[in-house]
Formats: C-alpha cells, structure tokens, sequence
C-alpha cells in the first residue's frame, strides 16, 4: 500500500529513508507536473532547486527526471539555493512553477518538497488538494528520463540564479551604502544556503562579517535543528558579545527565516523583528500599504497600523495564506511569527537573507543598534512580551488532543478574562485587562503542539504558556 502523502503548511515534508524516499518524492513530483498541466502552467516550465540537507542534489534530480518525461522544461539550479533566490528564479524564466528540494528548518532527520506557483509564492491552500488528488498509487506509475538524456535532449536546462536575485535586491536596499556602515556583524547561516552570502552582498566596504557555521554540515552541528531561534542560535548570541559585535544575523537552512541578535546577546524575537521591519518601512521609508501578518504575529503590528494609518490583514498560519492576501492587497509586508517576512516590489515569499538586509539598514538609517531600536519600538507601542512551547506528542493521540482544545470553553486564562476565541487556525485565546492572546495549534509538517503568547504582562508569559498546554492535556 502507498505511503499516504499530505501536504502541509509549506509543502510536504518527511523522515528520510523512513517516508522521505525516491520513490514517494517522484510520486509527488508526478502529481506536482498533473497539476501545473491542469493549471495551464506546464508549457513555462519549472525550476527545482535544493539546499544544504542529506542527498539534496540526487532529490532534485529525480524531481527532474519526472517533471522531464511529463514533457515540462527544467531550469535545474547549478548547485544548491536559497528558497528566495529559487522563487525569484520562477519569476525571471517566467516558470510555471518551482520546487525546492528542502525540509527548511525541520531536525536533520527530514527532507521535504516545498511547491511555488507561478508568482514565486506559496501555492494557495484551496489549490494543495488539486495536487494530492493526483499522487499515483505506486512509482511504477510514474515515467522518467534518465537526467544525463533529459539534458541532451534539451528537457532539463541548469541555470545560475545568483546574479538577477542580486539585482533585484539592489533595487530595495542601497548596498552601497550599506557596506559603508561601521558594523561588526556575525552571520550564522546554522550549515545551510545562506552561508556566504551577507559577505558576497556587503564586500568591498567597511562592514566587517564573521560568518560561523558556514559550510554544508547535514547533521547540523551545535543545534538541534536549523531554525533561528534559542536554543539553536546558542552559539551566536555567545559570540555576539564576545566579538563585541554590533548585531547577529542568523539564517534558516533554506534561508527563507531570520533571527537577530542584538549586541548584548540577547534574542530579538520573532514578534519584535516584524514590529520594527514594518517601523522601517513605514517610519524611516516612508512606505505606505498594508500589512499582512498570521494570527500568531505580534499585536504590535496593530498598533503601527493605527499610528501610521494603515490596514492590517490577519490570516491562517503559513505562507499559502500570507502570499495570497498580499497579492490581493499590495502589501508593504507580509510576515509571520516564525521569523519570515515578505516585501512589497520583491516576492510574496520569504527571504531572510533580504530580511536582513533590511535589519541591518535600519540600523544605518536611525544610527541605532537592536537594543535601542527595540526601546524606540516599544516606545511607540509599548512593552509587548512573547513565548512560545513546542511539545511533541504521539502521534495517536492527535484526535484525543485536539478534542481537549476543541471542547474547552475557559472564562478566564491565567487571571485573564476570555473575550474571544478565534478558530481560523487553531484556537486564539483573546485575553483582556491586558492579558493579550493565547494561541494553541497543531505543526502542520510534525507531531507538535505548538503554544503561543503575546501580553503586555512580563511576569504573566509562562502562567499563559502553561494553561495553554493544560487545555491541550499534554506536558512539556
């Protein structure tokens, strides 16, 4: 019987050898070619690329031995690639459609297959069960074409994406400009295909980059998994101050995800990062537009839409939300609360290379490093704090566990009365008096419960966290 495949927040992704095998990628990368055929997009081809993880490049392969013999062009990246720098790629041979060979920041045990449509971002969510509904029963309903024949015969193309994707940078950030900042920056790619380039962008000027953990290494060494945030990005914050270092920039492994470090050491969260992203635009740019943010996002955001007088768009978690709704309404960012942000004349996609990028004007604009810049921010809005609990729970115990979320009816939330509970994506608890939200929802790529929140009350983080896991009925 075949492995039952179900796409996700951001695509499929799996335990490699266990379900993350050649077979069931070709059998997604068949069912990915019957839907860009149905869609009308077959005949602009596709781009596939990889990252740093376990057998990248021979997974790409085989996705493009597939899409080959369905008769659809493959741009093949030359060698491995950051997701922003493969949806830009989509643009630029105006593609049907892309795939990267990539399980972001999931624990080194895993691969995945992230799918884009034709505008670079995520496919819609009503569009993934128009993909499923084509995944054959067994590889051996799937053709192929040898790669070394694909090429020869002009069905698989390698390509190089690096330098339009630069270009497309320049035009939203002054890099001349900002390799004249004196700055001491650690860069931490955390092993994946962020590696090299803040260096390559910000060479020739004042800047100084430290890169650390800047080669292929797909066991991911001194962290768990290659996700910015504590405890992964340990290390950085210890070398930040110990270099006396201005800011710390980490990357996910497919560099779609940023984390910032301020001077002190201290973790600039994903909520604060977003906050003063969109202060940037809106405050030192000048920009105007919405913002579109997931319900996990901070409530800041909120607050600098009424300051700044712009409408503030809340959706599902995930990108196949996010990029939707920031096509719609001409976004100047898009963003959610697991460090990636979007902006206005570049992708509806994330890209924490760019993301920090812009971290790093910011601070060249106002003359101000992180730990200032967060004072100015909550200077405006006020102290916000945030935490979030990831729990993993067998895998059986999913239904029984969201019956416990689903059938709770609290009147209050750690002395904190209950206004409303919004179930778009989940269940968010709406606090008063100050209390803020409490979010519980299920990882859409992993057994994980996931628990968040947003307060204005410092000492109230944990006591919100720990009701929240006691609705769940799991420990942490």
């Amino acid at each position: 019987m075949a492995h039952k495949i179900k796409f996700g927040t951001d695509g499929w992704r799996g335990v490699i050898a266990e379900d993350y095998t050649f077979a069931n990628v070709r059998r997604v990368a068949h069912a990915f070619a019957q839907f860009l055929k149905e869609e009308g997009d077959a005949d602009r081809g596709v781009v596939v690329g990889y990252d740093h993880r376990f057998h990248g490049e021979n997974f790409a392969a085989a996705v493009a031995e597939v899409m080959a013999a369905n008769d659809i062009h493959v741009y093949l990246t030359a060698g491995p690639m950051p997701t922003p720098v493969i949806s830009h790629a989509i643009l630029d041979m105006a593609a049907g459609g892309g795939v990267n060979i990539t399980a972001s920041h999931n624990p080194p045990t895993d691969n995945g297959f992230k799918i884009r449509a034709d505008y670079g971002g995520a496919v819609a969510s009503e569009k993934l069960p128009d993909v499923e509904k084509h995944l054959p029963e067994s590889e051996d309903d799937v053709p192929r074409i040898a790669l070394d024949e694909a090429v020869e015969r002009g069905l698989v193309e390698y390509i190089d994406p690096t330098e339009t994707y630069i270009e497309r940078v320049r035009r939203l950030v002054d890099l001349d400009a900002l390799k004249e900042a004196d700055f001491d920056v650690v860069a931490d790619p955390m092993w994946g295909v962020g590696a090299g380039w803040l260096p390559r962008l910000l060479a020739g000027g004042k800047v100084r980059i430290t890169e650390i953990h800047d080669h292929r290494n797909p066991i991911f060494p001194e962290m768990s998994r290659p996700e910015p945030i504590p405890p992964n990005i340990d290390v950085l914050r210890e070398r930040v101050p110990a270099l006396n270092a201005d800011v710390g920039i980490a990357t996910d492994g497919d560099a779609d995800r940023v984390g910032i470090v301020a001077e002190t050491g201290r973790f600039v969260n994903q909520l604060e990062v977003f906050s003063l992203l969109a202060y940037y635009l809106l405050e030192v740019r000048g920009w105007r537009g919405p913002i579109v943010k997931t319900l996990s996002a901070s409530s800041m955001l909120e607050k600098l839409g009424e300051i700044y007088g712009v409408p503030v768009y809340e959706t599902g978690v995930g990108f196949k939300y996010v990029a939707p709704k920031m096509l719609e309404t001409d976004a100047i960012i898009g963003g959610e609360e697991s460090g990636g942000y979007a902006f206005r004349g570049h992708l509806p996609e994330r890209d924490g290379i760019l993301a920090g990028l812009m971290f790093l004007d910011l601070m060249r604009q106002t003359g101000k490093r992180p730990t200032e810049l967060l004072d100015t921010l909550f200077d405006l809005v006020g102290p916000h704090y945030y935490d979030r609990w990831d729990v993993r729970y067998p895998a059986e115990r999913r239904d029984e566990i969201c019956a416990n979320v689903a059938n709770a009816r609290p009147t209050e939330i750690a002395g904190f009365p209950v206004e409303r509970i919004d179930t778009t994506d989940g269940w968010k608890f709406h606090l008063g008096n100050g209390g803020g939200w409490l979010l519980i929802r299920f990882s859409g790529t992993e057994p994980l419960i996931r628990v968040y929140t947003e307060t204005t009350r410092e000492d109230k983080v944990e006591e919100i966290l720990q009701a929240g896991l006691d609705l769940a009925g799991v420990e942490r």
